[in-house]
């Protein structure tokens, strides 16, 4: 005698659905752990069934991995964040920096572009990303050689 499975695995079924800043990755990692779980309860053997503790510890497991993900997800947020207001405090303000081809520049800064790589100074018409800054100074006095 066979036994028909009688639910399928509806999306969000167990808990809200995944934030729109997770990877594609970790979306697919949680829909397989999701599967085999529901396919390990519906093929058990119903005269040996699997121990309810074993069910509730992977429950457990499972939704302590969704809330590092989400607080890592803040964490990440709260840097963007951080970055976008300590370029933001540098306008005005004297910097110095070397370009990836060795060459240094310097200059005050007159304003900030946001992108996907982060905050981008703009240094007398010259785009600098954050990360090249050697040096501020304040915006009255430029820095000696």
């Amino acid at each position: 005698m066979s036994i028909q499975a009688t639910e399928a695995v509806a999306p969000g079924m167990f808990g809200p659905a995944p934030a729109s800043t997770s990877t594609q990755s970790a979306q697919n990692d949680k829909d397989m752990f999701l599967q085999l779980m529901v396919a390990q309860m519906r093929y058990q053997d119903p005269l040996n069934p699997a121990d309810s503790g074993a069910f509730l510890a992977q429950s457990a497991q499972f939704t302590a991995l969704e809330k590092m993900q989400a607080v890592a997800d803040q964490t990440a947020l709260l840097l963007s964040t951080q970055m976008a207001f300590g370029a933001a405090g540098l306008v005005g303000r004297h910097v110095s920096w070397t370009n990836p081809d060795g060459s240094a520049g310097s200059g005050p800064v007159s304003g900030v572009t946001f992108g996907a790589q982060g905050p981008v100074l703009d240094v007398d018409g010259t785009e600098v990303p954050l990360a090249l800054v050697a040096t501020v100074t304040d915006g009255a006095s430029a820095p000696t050689p």
